[in-house]
């Protein structure tokens, strides 16, 4: 397979550390049997595997309301990880402990499709994780107010629920996930809803449809420690298996964290915590910034 326009200085790199007797094929082999090596020498010249310079981010768009069956939808696309979210909206009771609070139901699913990397059966512990870490997120940070989702008290609420899918996976699955179901949030419209005394339903209107209250939209960065030398950011399916220690960060409107993750306990060499959490945090501010304004061209 020919080097696309993007690989071309990654290879370049590759080409000028292994020696000019290297060949597409030599560096193919190199890249399987020895990948943290293999990484690292992209990483001497300034570049990863996929063309990036080193503190680089992967290209984003954002499609919403492909899914006309779904009350919301998106589609992101964050270099070669592709995410579906889904949003529907049923209306059930409230419990007795919480009359006047709706429900919300996030799950993500990394299925056998999406990666070899993934088997099919129940959901494995990347995803599992993953759909945590966003019930967390949604909960934290208020994005969907329980009390918002009342219809009657005490009779009867709405329950939404969340279904990001990954179509295709090269990494950075929560990042990705996380942008999609934000998308697909401000994208959703549930119909006017009445409950009716006499009958005990809920009656729902099929003309008039709103937006949802939304409170914050936080947005997800992700990095990971190469050999305790190199953050980088936005990892690829590749270079993930080789970063022992990886830190999430989600930010609201204010800067201000909704969801701090770190997995892992490594650092960089010569640098305090400290330190590799505040670079971290003025990197993900940067980034946040930018993906807010793609997801506002988007709605």
């Amino acid at each position: 397979m020919a080097a696309t326009k993007a690989d071309q200085p990654a290879a370049q790199a590759f080409e000028s550390s292994a020696g000019p007797s290297s060949t597409p094929a030599s560096a193919e082999v190199f890249k399987k049997l020895h990948p943290s090596q293999y990484l690292s020498r992209f990483l001497n010249k300034g570049y990863r595997p996929d063309g990036r310079k080193i503190r680089d981010w992967r290209d984003v768009s954002i499609n919403v309301g492909s899914i006309t069956t779904a009350h919301g939808s998106s589609l992101i696309r964050m270099g070669d990880t592709t995410m579906v979210c889904g949003i529907k909206a049923e209306v059930a009771e409230p419990t007795a402990q919480s009359l006047n609070e709706g429900y919300v139901v996030p799950n993500i699913d990394l299925p056998a499709l999406c990666s070899p990397n993934f088997k099919p059966g129940p959901p494995g512990d990347e995803a599992q994780t993953y759909s945590n870490w966003l019930n967390d997120l949604i909960v934290s940070s208020r994005t969907l107010p329980p009390s918002s989702l009342v219809i009657s008290h005490g009779k009867a609420v709405w329950v939404i629920y969340i279904d990001v899918v990954c179509i295709n996976y090269d990494g950075n699955a929560f990042d990705a996930a996380v942008l999609a179901v934000m998308a697909a949030l401000q994208n959703t419209r549930l119909p006017k809803a009445r409950y009716d005394e006499e009958s005990g339903r809920t009656i729902c209107s099929r003309t008039e449809m709103y937006p949802l209250q939304l409170g914050s939209i936080p947005l997800s960065c992700s990095f990971g420690i190469f050999d305790s030398t190199h953050l980088l950011p936005d990892p690829t399916s590749y270079e993930s298996p080789l970063l022992p220690t990886t830190i999430s960060i989600a930010l609201d409107e204010k800067n201000q964290a909704c969801l701090i993750r770190q997995e892992g306990l490594g650092g960089t060499q010569g640098k305090s915590g400290e330190r590799v959490l505040g670079e971290t945090w003025s990197l993900a501010e940067e980034r946040i910034k930018e993906l807010r304004e793609i997801l506002q061209d988007s709605i």
